[in-house]
């Protein structure tokens, strides 16, 4: 097995995941960052990222980092690490398609000796039964005799400039005891809070999966509980307050779960668990409760709406971020949309207004255009749906300026004082 010294890197994806690793490991190693759009090559060629996780300053600190979109270019790496999305399709339904071409286009450069690391969540089981065979069939070369594989989940968390790449800690794998460990020093190398070599690729993929699916069902419990506590006039913030006095209570809000892992990641696993005869009903349950978020916000709004005597049909709401979280650009499975979706079904007109978000991207992804600057005094309704700092700088004044008289505000993210809002989530 080779040794770090003549490793030479190429990262497959460079989203919110693969940039910021091939930025670190470009610091120390040979580095090659490939990506299919040619944009997204022609940008950071230029020393500019539109997602904003890495600067300027830190894509010129990594020495030994190129950009390419050739496929050719990758014959000069050893080292593979994927890192392109998996999302879900309109079945929910795990989508490898990103993942099965990256393994074709590995299929077709790589050669003996070479090693390919997953990054991308996936279902246990995945790296080795869906994706390797690929690379095998494209190749000719067999699995752990030619070439050797390895599987080190993404811990990203877009728009976080304390948690970052290498303060995170990484667990890692291979198919192999010595690819294993080479993996796990290959990682070490560069991650600073250290590493956890687990003792399977399918160990590490299971990890992987149910970080966030432990996440959604805790944030599921919350938001019916804060459906439990609207209907009994209890004010849910201060309740978790109240709760959170205990050393071990989980700090968890409730809100609108969306993102590339949290609404998606448990749909991995349960898919993976009916393969094998089990039927998930907690998982599930959870994720159905979380998915009819958007639909319970706009029924309270329209609830409130109504004791003011607003007509809701032909009214005018100001939906305050698309984004699904604060003080980031990812739109990626914003749940925002739910709420503008159910907007429509009332009849409602929904502006969104977000200072995060690229235009030309919300409408590429979701027919939406967002507008650059609210009206005063032009809405019915205010729903402040992300906690951006632009937002909790304006205030309930600064809010108040674009309503008509009588409106309602709608806080789902606690910005507000509770005595300067019409309803909180």
């Amino acid at each position: 097995m080779r040794n770090l010294e003549n490793t030479e890197l190429c990262i497959i994806g460079l989203g919110y995941v693969g940039l910021p690793l091939a930025v670190e490991f470009g610091k120390y190693y040979p580095t090659l960052g490939f990506d299919i759009s040619e944009k997204r090559v022609a940008e950071l060629q230029q020393g500019w990222d539109h997602t904003l996780e890495v600067s300027r300053a830190e894509l010129a600190d990594a020495g030994q980092l190129s950009y390419s979109n050739e496929r050719e270019d990758l014959r000069h790496a050893n080292v593979y690490i994927v890192t392109v999305p998996t999302p879900i399709d309109e079945h929910r339904q795990p989508d490898l398609t990103p993942l099965i071409k990256a393994s074709e286009t590995l299929g077709k450069v790589i050669k003996p000796g070479d090693i390919v690391i997953y990054e991308s969540t996936v279902y246990p089981g995945a790296t080795e039964e869906n994706c390797i065979p690929v690379i095998e069939r494209m190749s000719g070369l067999k699995y752990n005799i030619d070439f050797f594989a390895g599987y080190s989940p993404e811990r990203i968390n877009p728009g976080d400039k304390e948690h970052r790449v290498t303060t995170i800690k990484k667990v890692t794998s291979g198919s192999t005891p010595e690819v294993a460990e080479y993996v796990d020093s290959l990682y070490r190398s560069i991650i600073t809070a250290g590493t956890y070599k687990a003792s399977s690729i399918r160990v590490a993929e299971a990890a992987k999966v149910i970080e966030n699916t432990q996440r959604d069902l805790n944030i599921a419990l919350i938001n019916e509980l804060a459906v439990i506590f609207s209907k009994l006039g209890i004010d849910t913030e201060e309740v978790l307050l109240a709760a959170g006095t205990k050393w071990n209570f989980l700090p968890f809000r409730p809100g609108l779960v969306g993102g590339h892992c949290i609404g998606v990641d448990p749909y991995y696993l349960t898919h993976k668990a009916q393969s094998v005869g089990y039927h998930p009903e907690i998982i599930l349950a959870g994720r159905r409760l979380n998915d009819g978020m958007g639909a319970y916000v706009v029924g309270q709004l329209v609830k409130a709406m109504l004791k003011k005597r607003i007509h809701v049909d032909g009214a005018r709401v100001l939906v305050m971020g698309l984004t699904f979280k604060e003080n980031c650009p990812d739109i990626r499975n914003t749940k925002v949309v739910d709420i503008l979706t159910e907007l429509k079904e009332y009849g409602v007109a929904g502006d969104v207004f977000d200072p995060w978000v690229d235009v030309a991207e919300a409408q590429h992804e979701y027919g939406i255009t967002p507008i650059t600057a609210p009206v005063s005094g032009n809405y019915d309704a205010v729903i402040l749906a992300v906690g951006h700092n632009e937002f909790k700088t304006m205030g309930a004044t600064g809010i108040r300026q674009f309503c008509r008289p009588d409106s309602v505000i709608y806080d789902l993210k606690y910005l507000l004082d509770k005595n300067l809002v019409d309803i909180r989530f």
